[in-house]
């Protein structure tokens, strides 16, 4: 037995748009924090797209619906997810893979970021309750006056809503 030796945490980094965040998200999110000493959920920066909410309040949101969970930080980033896994040494990727579409697309992301910098990708099966979720479905059917309430959390619903009324 070693005396004065810490073993460094085990670290993971949950990427996404989470444009809005959903039940699926916060169902992997909660799952990776089971396995992880600290799991950072970090929201892409992408300005080439028009997104519903902007970076901080998307940060605002996951802060809000991930509080019950001690070990989960939410952050951003903008560039190569492997770079910021590498600036805050980060070892893994957990993706949540509702179909084998998304496997397909997901594997070769994976391959390409170990090629790149050794970091590997934890592929989580998603909750069958959320296989078809999506932010892009939720988006879409909340504008057209759809219920999602069993899709987000209440507080993402609140917002989804106010801004769905600001835009009307």
């Amino acid at each position: 037995m070693t005396t004065g030796s810490a073993t460094a945490p085990r670290r993971a980094v949950c990427p996404g748009s989470f444009d809005p965040v959903t039940l699926g998200h916060i169902d992997i999110i909660g799952r990776a924090s089971k396995l992880y000493d600290e799991v950072v959920v970090a929201v892409l920066v992408n300005k080439s797209k028009a997104s519903m909410f902007s970076v901080d309040e998307r940060m605002d949101m996951l802060t809000e619906v991930t509080a019950e969970y001690g070990n989960v930080r939410v952050d951003s980033f903008h560039g190569l997810l492997v770079h910021y896994c590498q600036a805050n040494d980060i070892p893994v990727i957990v993706k949540g893979i509702r179909a084998v579409s998304d496997f397909d697309y997901e594997l070769k992301m994976a391959q390409m970021n170990h090629g790149l910098t050794g970091v590997d990708t934890l592929f989580m099966p998603t909750n069958p309750e959320f296989s078809f979720l999506s932010s892009s479905l939720v988006k879409e059917v909340a504008t057209w006056g759809g219920d999602v309430s069993r899709l987000v959390p209440p507080a993402v619903l609140e917002r989804l809503v106010a801004r769905l009324d600001e835009r009307r």
